[in-house]
């Protein structure tokens, strides 16, 4: 026994680290459409602030719009999500960029056209609930690049991958260079081309980046489609409670990317030096993509949930100081801070999704945590708005302090449905305890499996 658990713990540096999860067959081959195709997800919001600015002069109405295209796509994600474990990623990519161009090109018109706000919020839903969910389908594609969870989706493999955390951790900071990108190219074309020139490009990028990386067929998990009698397949990965108590974390998590979004813009107006906004929201984007680089590259000898519970712990720490500093420095200090824990929440988060869904509902759960982020984030905006316009700008920081603190109690509270269970499949609850069976619970010699570490050592869940 003890043979066979060294054979299967390689050694850390060779079987951890960027270098040698791009060397994964085929990574390539969906890595760089997938980044064209999700570039226009941060050039959204943006685009259309800029466009109905421009047409209607009202702030308030361009945020109406923005806000409602999130949630449509914070409620919509998910089934998107769940029609591509279903049927297959292409399936649901081809029809929904066609979708998403045909929408976004509406409200472009509508817009142009000085249509009244009630037009524009119906136009907006179809342009959020058709936005493509390219960055879970990614990383689904890991996960099956790297073999976790069975072709058959029966579920999630006690030994995990040690290259899965790498690869969340990868995605992370793909995710944070495109909100660096995109909103820049966003603002640039909307600026010095034509006001509706952002949400054109928007639109395009969608189309194009959208059916190239449909185009990769090799690389997207097989699709699993429900049988008679197999009722895992059927339920939502929702009906998992683990995946539940990661979405409140990630509501939370939304509430930090909106809350200091409108809070710096408020405070950096209120002290007449707006483009601070852009260099100090930089700084926190910056120390989000650091610490996913970092987090990529650390052998991890301590359990997911532990990990996430101290970043989430340090989190809502940094943001409970936020209120009390309007001076530049001490302020973009502290937005670098909170950028450094946010980025290993959000890895931790998806690499638990990995060891707690089956592989037949993974895209689906990684769409409910993306689509908590955004529902989080729309949340945040209104309500920050609201806070900065009634008690002032340094008051709107609160909004991040109540929405991480909120989602700290629940995660602790519920912290045993996030710890990863060695079982195959799904497992029911029993007063809130999760219930293994005995094959699953144990091993041959009726001992508790060890779970490994990615560092060559083992940990506890």
């Amino acid at each position: 026994m003890a043979s066979a658990v060294s054979s299967d713990t390689p050694p850390p540096v060779q079987r951890v680290g960027y270098r040698q999860l791009l060397r994964t067959p085929g990574a390539w081959t969906f890595l760089l459409p997938g980044f064209a195709a999700r570039q226009p997800f941060a050039m959204l919001t943006i685009s259309i602030v800029l466009l109905l600015r421009h047409t209607t002069g009202s702030y308030g109405a361009a945020g109406a719009v923005a806000a409602v295209t999130g949630v449509s796509m914070a409620l919509f994600a998910p089934q998107s999500g769940k029609l591509a474990d279903r049927h297959g990623q292409r399936a649901v990519l081809v029809p929904g960029v066609l979708l998403h161009a045909a929408a976004a090109a509406l409200l472009t018109v509508l817009a142009l056209a000085h249509a009244p706000l009630w037009a524009l919020l119906a136009a907006a839903v179809p342009t959020g609930a058709s936005v493509p969910q390219v960055g879970p389908m990614v990383r689904a594609r890991w996960a099956a690049a790297l073999g976790d969870g069975a072709p058959g989706g029966s579920g999630p493999r006690p030994g995990r991958h040690p290259l899965l955390a790498t690869a969340a951790a990868f995605e992370s900071v793909t995710d944070e260079l495109t909100f660096v990108i995109g909103p820049v190219l966003a603002t640039a074309l909307s600026t010095a081309v034509h006001p509706a020139s952002g949400l054109v490009a928007e639109a395009a990028l969608t189309l194009v980046g959208g059916l190239l990386f449909a185009a990769r067929r090799r690389t997207a998990p097989p699709p699993s489609p429900a049988r008679a009698g197999a009722r895992e397949r059927q339920a939502s990965a929702l009906s998992v409670p683990g995946v539940r108590v990661l979405a409140v974390a990630f509501l939370g998590i939304g509430s930090v990317f909106g809350g200091m979004q409108v809070a710096l813009t408020a405070l950096t107006q209120e002290q007449g030096r707006p483009g601070l906004n852009g260099v100090l929201y930089g700084v926190f984007a910056a120390g989000n993509m650091l610490a996913g680089v970092a987090c990529g590259a650390i052998a991890w000898r301590t359990s997911p949930r532990r990990r996430l519970l101290t970043a989430y712990a340090a989190l809502t720490l940094i943001c409970s100081t936020l209120w009390a500093v309007s001076a530049p420095l001490p302020l973009g200090g502290l937005g670098l801070l909170a950028g450094l824990c946010i980025a290993p929440a959000l890895i931790t988060g998806y690499t638990l999704v990995e060891a707690l869904v089956p592989a037949a509902s993974r895209t689906e759960a990684f769409t409910w945590l993306t689509g908590s982020v955004a529902l989080g984030q729309a949340a945040a905006v209104t309500a920050g708005g609201q806070v900065a316009d009634g008690f002032g700008a340094s008051a709107a920081f609160t909004v991040p302090l109540v929405g991480t603190a909120l989602a700290l109690l629940t995660v602790v509270s519920l912290r045993a449905h996030i710890a990863p269970r060695g079982c195959r499949t799904v497992c029911r609850t029993r007063g809130g305890a999760p219930r293994r069976t005995v094959a699953a619970a144990t091993g041959r010699a009726g001992r508790p499996p060890a779970v490994p570490g990615r560092g060559g050592g083992r940990v506890r869940a």
